[in-house]
C-alpha cells in the first residue's frame, strides 16, 4: 500500500479569498467549492480551506517547486509587494536562501499562515552542499 497525503484543512477568515490568494500567487488552477470548503489542488494533495470567525492558529505549508516556477512565484510575490524572508523566524527580510544549493523563501498568506517555496527538498544537498541546510548537523 502506498500512503500519500490526500488533503489538509486550512483555516481562514475568508475561504474563497484565501483560495484565490493561493491559486494566484502559486500559479495553480482556480479553486473549486465543495460544501463549505474552497478546495485548492496542489498536485495530488488538496488544501481544503474553511472560513472561521474564531482565532486562527498559524500553520506552515512548504511547496516544492521547479526553479522556473520559483522565479514566476517570486515575481508575483514582488508584484503584490508581499514581505518575504530567507528564514522561518522572519529575521532576514527581503532575502532568499540557497539551502541545499537550491532556492527558498517564506511569506505569509492573508491569515498569517507561513508559506514556503523551495526548489530542493530539505537535506537533499547533504553536508557537502555549498549552502547546506541549517537543520543538518554540522560535522
Amino acid at each position: 500500500m502506498t500512503v500519500s497525503l490526500n488533503h489538509t484543512i486550512v483555516v481562514a477568515r475568508d475561504n474563497s479569498e484565501t483560495a484565490k490568494f493561493y491559486t494566484d500567487v502559486l500559479g495553480l488552477a482556480p479553486h473549486k467549492t465543495m460544501g463549505h470548503f474552497a478546495v485548492v489542488q496542489v498536485d495530488d494533495t488538496s488544501l481544503d480551506i474553511v472560513g472561521t470567525d474564531e482565532a486562527i492558529t498559524q500553520r506552515h505549508f512548504a511547496f516544492l517547486v521547479s526553479e522556473p516556477e520559483f522565479d514566476a512565484i517570486f515575481e508575483r510575490i514582488k508584484k503584490r509587494e508581499l514581505t518575504y524572508w530567507a528564514d522561518p523566524s522572519r529575521k532576514e527580510p527581503g532575502q532568499i536562501n540557497q539551502w541545499d544549493d537550491g532556492l527558498g523563501l517564506y511569506f505569509d498568506d492573508p491569515n498569517g499562515h507561513l508559506l514556503e517555496i523551495i526548489t530542493r527538498p530539505y537535506g537533499s544537498g547533504d553536508a557537502d552542499a555549498k549552502y547546506p541546510n541549517p537543520l543538518l548537523p554540522t560535522q
